[in-house]
């Protein structure tokens, strides 16, 4: 059956790719240069010159994330080369909307790319001091361009200058106050260098975050780390497997003080899928209960009681986890486009939706397509 029209779909990871000035046009001049540009290079095959993030001198040429969006399969490829390659809805707010129109999806949430997922990035900054203006206009691109273009479709989600927590506590109560709904965050911060979910050094942040009750959005891949298994296996390996990136991080999490400490933070898994979720908290219960009395692990709460009070999952294509809906929750289910990536299905979202939740009852296709993430997110309906 189709889905119903007042069913509005949400989707909890989109991405954009930043336009050239949102740096340029918000760092005090003496950051000009260093901070992030767009340079462009002449191609090695005398095509069209190629567009460039230049950064303190670094050079990143991802300038949009597979942004592949309206291709067809043979033509995908890594990375665009210029912003002519993509459609103009990567990186223009009023672009994107007409798309969401043509894709049947009413909101989103639009993670970055240059900085990566969760502005990662900027730890590599030389000059903290530059590194923090850069989160902070990247934040202010999102709340004052990007979301203010079309509020009522956009779900702000903010990025935190990770390598000094106060710097983050500050930033979450500035954005929050101007409007964030969600923090993207690390799966995993110990691949980048920074201390992990099991000490104490998150606890005053999570407390701010928990207070602000905005949720923590762990895009798989956020921790820099890709799963693979032979240096001479196809990158299709890694695609395939990158759902095991959420996978450690939900067991991470629930085995971690984390929840125990913060009871009210809320931990959304974009991207990650949901199939794998009744044997990973089959499992996680099954060691709790056999091995929990000799280690440093909470002794009172299971690890599926914790997932079910403070994880969230979504999904794009998974009909297996549709059909463990049951086992997983009905309200730890959210949706998500991946628009512009290539595993999205636009501009046939709605379409393939149709297709998936053909058997599931009205009411929880509706908490799972709308409700779940406007109550998550605290995004309620224009007018509502």
């Amino acid at each position: 059956m189709p889905l119903r029209d007042d069913m509005q779909l949400i989707s909890v990871d989109d991405h954009l790719v930043e336009p050239p000035h949102l740096w340029q046009s918000r760092l005090p001049a003496r950051w000009l240069e260093a901070g992030p540009k767009i340079v462009e290079e002449p191609a090695s095959d005398g095509g069209p010159p190629a567009h460039v993030w230049y950064y303190e001198g670094r050079r990143y040429p991802q300038i949009g994330l597979n942004a592949v969006a309206g291709k067809r399969p043979e033509e995908f490829g890594t990375e665009p080369l210029r912003y002519t390659d993509m459609l103009p809805g990567c990186y223009d707010p009023e672009a994107r909307v007409i798309d969401m129109d043509l894709d049947g999806v009413r909101a989103a949430i639009c993670f970055p790319s240059f900085p990566r997922f969760a502005g990662t990035v900027f730890l590599q900054g030389e000059d903290k001091e530059l590194a923090g203006l850069c989160v902070r206009a990247f934040n202010d691109f999102m709340l004052d361009e990007w979301c203010a273009a079309a509020p009522e479709r956009f779900i702000p989600i903010v990025i935190l200058p990770l390598w000094d927590v106060q710097a983050c506590i500050a930033e979450v109560h500035r954005t929050a106050a101007l409007g964030a709904k969600a923090i993207s965050f690390t799966e995993n911060p110990v691949p980048l260098g920074l201390p992990s979910f099991h000490t104490d050094h998150w606890d005053p942040l999570f407390d701010a975050v928990e207070e602000a009750g905005l949720p923590l959005c762990m895009h798989f891949g956020t921790s820099g780390q890709a799963p693979t298994t032979a240096p001479d296996a196809p990158f299709a390996v890694t695609i395939t497997l990158f759902g095991c990136n959420s996978m450690f991080a939900a067991a991470d999490l629930m085995f971690s003080p984390v929840f125990h400490r913060h009871p009210r933070l809320k931990v959304a898994l974009a991207e990650g899928g949901v199939g794998w979720m009744p044997y990973l908290l089959e499992r996680a219960d099954y060691v709790w209960n056999r091995h929990r009395f000799y280690q440093n692990v909470n002794q009172e709460m299971k690890p599926s009681e914790i997932f079910r009070r403070n994880i969230w999952g979504c999904f794009i294509d998974d009909e297996h986890g549709l059909a463990s809906r049951h086992e997983i929750g009905i309200d730890r289910i959210t949706w998500e486009c991946d628009y512009p990536h290539s595993d999205s299905n636009w501009p046939n979202s709605r379409k393939r939706a149709v297709e998936v939740f053909a058997d599931v009852p009205d009411d929880e296709v509706h908490r799972i397509v709308e409700w779940n993430s406007r109550e998550l997110f605290d995004f309620p309906r224009a007018g509502a």
